[in-house]
């Protein structure tokens, strides 16, 4: 359960670098060998995927295999980890919240 969470945050980690401002490469190579460890990928899905990024450096854009890659992951992951490691509240949770209101307060 706790490397699913983590997996989560490597994974919001590498979306953060990829859309923001600084695409850093190094950044993107941490996240994808940190997820491919998290993972327990065999030793040639982890020679596959630094490959992968060595080539991204060389042609200067980031490999289709290496987003397919993280995207899977994402999507094997359990939704309520991914919610716990991007700070989304459960709908549930928030009621409680809205019912406690006062309309005096209002």
């Amino acid at each position: 359960m706790g490397a699913e969470i983590y997996q989560a945050q490597v994974i919001k980690n590498f979306f953060d670098t990829i859309t923001g401002t600084d695409r850093n490469l190094t950044r993107i190579y941490m996240c994808i060998v940190s997820l491919a460890k998290l993972r327990m990928e065999t030793p040639e899905k982890v020679a596959f995927l630094t490959d992968q990024m060595r080539k991204s450096k060389q042609k200067r854009e980031l490999s289709i295999d290496i987003i397919d890659y993280v995207c899977t992951c994402a999507a094997e992951i359990d939704i309520h980890h991914v919610q716990t490691a991007f700070g989304v509240s459960e709908i549930a949770d928030m009621a409680d919240t809205f019912s406690s209101i006062s309309l005096d307060s209002l």
